[in-house]
């Protein structure tokens, strides 16, 4: 599964609508699940598509401190890969079933871009939002425990009053380089566990 992590002003349900008012349409139908501010989005071919095989695949959408967590599951390809098994069994049996086929074709070329689909209508939404994959300002300043100045972060001691700052510096997952505050207990990007 991928995820990314966006930082800015956000919420999961722009991102949801956003994905639902884009498949739900056509061969597709999306639905969207709230609990706890957390989204789930599932996205699938109809009961009975008009042209291809069947595929769906599931997006997670979760609020972390400063953006939104986004993964896409793994997407069901059994529909989609009997589409083509048959398209191909026709045209070896008659080459010009090909003309019969096409809307199957162009509807299983579609189907195997589902993913990148949702990426893009994701980098859409978070480019209007003003998101980013960088780090956000929260997360590039260290508060002095005593004094509560702002600090940049790798600061050894506080600007203002010499306070030593090593405990307050964010550090970074041992598994996939996220930059993680000390007080978290998991890696809010892989969830591996942290501090033990």
């Amino acid at each position: 599964m991928d995820r990314r992590i966006y930082h800015g002003d956000l919420v999961p349900e722009d991102f949801g609508k956003a994905i639902i008012a884009h498949f739900d349409r056509g061969n597709y139908t999306a639905q969207q699940f709230v609990h706890k501010g957390k989204v789930i989005v599932q996205v699938a071919s109809l009961q009975r598509p008009m042209s291809g095989g069947q595929t769906a695949l599931t997006v997670y959408l979760e609020p972390i401190d400063d953006g939104v967590a986004i993964q896409i599951g793994e997407q069901a390809w059994l529909g989609v890969a009997a589409s083509i098994g048959t398209t191909i069994l026709s045209i070896w049996k008659n080459p010009l079933n090909l003309l019969h086929r096409l809307d199957d074709i162009a509807q299983d070329v579609e189907s195997l871009q589902l993913t990148e689909q949702i990426w893009r209508i994701v980098e859409n939404v978070a480019r209007m939002k003003g998101a980013t994959f960088e780090l956000s300002e929260r997360l590039k300043r260290t508060a002095c425990e005593y004094c509560g100045t702002a600090n940049p972060v790798g600061e050894p001691s506080c600007i203002a009053c010499g306070a030593p700052l090593g405990k307050a510096q964010p550090s970074t997952c041992p598994n996939c380089g996220f930059v993680v505050k000390q007080v978290e207990k998991s890696c809010p990007n892989c969830n591996y566990p942290l501090y033990q």
